[in-house]
């Protein structure tokens, strides 16, 4: 009879929640570009945790090896949301005419979260052929994709030595095989994200020498990216997307301490970043220096102003072109307006 008794209590607990919960047939599917790094762990929350399905949305995500590669499939409608650093391509493209905007931050580089350092083989550094930012000279760098965001913090970084773009060598690889490639004595440095920088660090590939937080602080480094055609035809999903995702990147805020993935939720985070990434090991997570990301999705218009500059210097007054409408300001740092106030009354943004 317990037993019994207890199987009633299940079922009906089962149905209770069915009875709330949106049928899969009812779910409006998203699609998602991710480039499978740390800084996606706003999107793998909101799905882990069910923030999205709670909107009515299902996501489907798919990798690429750069937030450039996202904006061909972005403009064509192919993806619904992209998630990635800004690019030459970006700015170009929506110089062309293409719709893309701007939503909201995915990483940032405010102080002590400098998540995509400069890193320099560890056998150039102990034999002394690096030293200073200015034996970067002739050397041969990696980054993610011609014009990508990494471009940008590279410049700085040289500009800093009294170097220039040419004196430089780049060599464009995915985040992940910058490990190989540093292992393998491929390229003499990287500018690499996380996880993928402290992996090369952890197997004795590489030094970490600076940040980015120090190279370009406040560094608008990823963002996350709404298809023109996602906005037009299906602005509720929109709304209803970012209000989860933003529920997300509050857990993630939480996890955050003095730099470190060392916060009251970082066991639950680290936990979802080990599931949905190729990086397993826990201990990755924990020592990673991660990215810093608004929790109100603000993004720093300054920052991307800078960036276009460099990355596409013919396209500097488009800029405005690229960011969603509505925004407000606040201090400086402008906020996502219709998007970010469309999640105000759910998770707790103010006006």
């Amino acid at each position: 009879m317990a037993f019994k008794h207890a199987s009633a209590l299940i079922l009906a607990f089962v149905g209770a929640l069915l009875a709330f919960a949106p049928f899969a047939a009812d779910l409006v599917n998203v699609r998602v570009g991710i480039v499978n790094a740390s800084s996606d762990v706003g999107f793998f929350v909101a799905d882990k945790k069910g923030y999205f399905r709670q909107e009515g949305i299902s996501v489907s995500f798919t990798e690429f090896d750069s937030g450039a590669r996202m904006v061909a499939p972005l403009g064509t409608g192919q993806l619904d949301v992209g998630a990635g650093s800004v690019s030459a391509g970006l700015y170009n493209a929506v110089a062309r005419g293409i719709d893309i905007k701007i939503v909201a931050d995915k990483g940032s580089t405010p102080p002590g979260y400098g998540f995509q350092p400069l890193l320099v083989r560890k056998d150039l550094v102990d034999s002394g052929r690096y030293k200073t930012l200015k034996d970067l000279k002739g050397m041969k760098i990696a980054g993610s994709a011609p014009g990508s965001a990494s471009t940008s913090t590279l410049n700085e970084a040289l500009k800093k030595a009294g170097l220039k773009y040419g004196d430089v060598d780049r060599v464009f690889l995915s985040f992940p095989q910058h490990v190989i490639a540093l292992q393998n004595k491929a390229v003499d440095a990287a500018m690499t994200t996380e996880p993928s920088a402290t992996k090369a660090v952890e197997i004795g590939a590489a030094i970490r020498v600076m940040g980015d937080d120090e190279i370009y602080p406040n560094h608008q480094l990823s963002v996350v990216l709404y298809a023109g055609s996602f906005i037009k035809e299906k602005p509720e999903v929109a709304r209803k997307f970012m209000r989860a995702y933003l529920r997300a990147v509050r857990d993630y805020n939480d996890a955050l301490k003095n730099g470190k993935l060392a916060g009251p939720k970082a066991d639950d985070v680290i936990a979802t970043l080990t599931e949905y990434t190729k990086v397993k090991d826990p201990a990755v997570y924990r020592a990673i220096t991660p990215q810093g990301c608004n929790p109100d999705g603000h993004v720093h218009v300054p920052s991307l102003k800078k960036c276009s500059t460099c990355l596409s210097p013919t396209r500097r007054s488009r800029i405005s072109g690229l960011i969603a409408r509505r925004l407000a300001s606040a201090k400086g740092m402008p906020m996502n307006g219709g998007w970010r106030l469309a999640a105000a009354p759910k998770i707790g943004i103010a006006a």
